[in-house]
């Protein structure tokens, strides 16, 4: 019997190195329970919206300020970003680490590569 347990912990052990690092796909509602882990978040973009100062937000569950989880693209980055406005209404996923400001989970943005239309 000793040999089984032995086995089994060596399973779960494999099983848990297994698993990558990050929270990986997560939905816009989850992002919140994240902060601090570098994951994918993939939602359905309800809006998308520039500041005065040039600063571009996508939002996800909901339009400013019932959105639920945001990607932020400052005006130093704006340019490589030419087609943001295309994503409002598609599945989209962000990838980066999840922050937390005002309240509101988001993830910089400061590469295209982080953005994929699904």
């Amino acid at each position: 019997m000793p040999i089984i347990h032995k086995l089994m912990s060596v399973l779960a052990l494999v099983l848990v190195l297994a698993l990558p690092a990050g929270a990986g796909e997560i939905s816009p509602r989850e992002a919140i329970q994240h902060l601090g882990d570098s994951a994918t978040v993939v939602g359905v973009v309800s809006q998308v919206s520039n500041s005065g100062k040039g600063t571009t937000f996508i939002n996800f569950g909901g339009r400013y300020p019932n959105h639920v989880f945001y990607a932020v693209i400052f005006r130093s980055h704006g340019h490589k970003f030419p087609s943001v406005y295309a994503l409002e209404g598609n599945t989209v996923a962000i990838s980066g680490t999840i922050e937390l400001y005002k309240g509101k989970p988001q993830i910089i943005l400061s590469s295209p590569d982080q953005v994929q239309v699904r």
